[in-house]
């Protein structure tokens, strides 16, 4: 059974940065890892989960208009972890970040597995 673990959340002022991390166990190796479809979610309080970035097998990317040019998705595939840096935070970006793991390619992908969130906290 696959398990995702995110850590790195924390309070910052807005400008600052952030770095979040997801670890995967469970996966029978390390090209197990590297084949999936993975990508990173938040919700805010009171509103729906929305889509930050996602990362195809082949390492391409995907990012939230929101965030694009402040956040990067990569993937250490000997670590079997997913991270998402996070620069230029806003008090916007307030919310429980979540990692899920899945099949596929953009945009016909499904997902199997999701952490249980790490919280994100910005003030101005």
């Amino acid at each position: 059974q696959v398990r995702l673990v995110e850590s790195g959340g924390g309070s910052v002022k807005a400008g600052e940065s952030l770095r979040l991390s997801c670890a995967a166990s469970g996966y029978s190796g390390s090209s197990a890892f590297s084949s999936a479809f993975m990508g990173w979610y938040r919700q805010a309080q009171g509103q729906e989960r929305e889509g930050v970035a996602v990362m195809n097998p082949d390492g391409t990317t995907k990012y939230a208009e929101s965030v694009k040019g402040r956040f990067t998705i990569s993937k250490d595939s000997a670590r079997n972890t997913l991270y998402l840096q996070m620069n230029s935070l806003k008090p916007e970006d307030t919310a429980m970040y979540y990692c899920a793991a899945g099949r596929g390619r953009w945009p016909n992908f499904a997902y199997d597995y999701w952490g249980q969130g790490t919280q994100v906290t910005v003030s101005s």
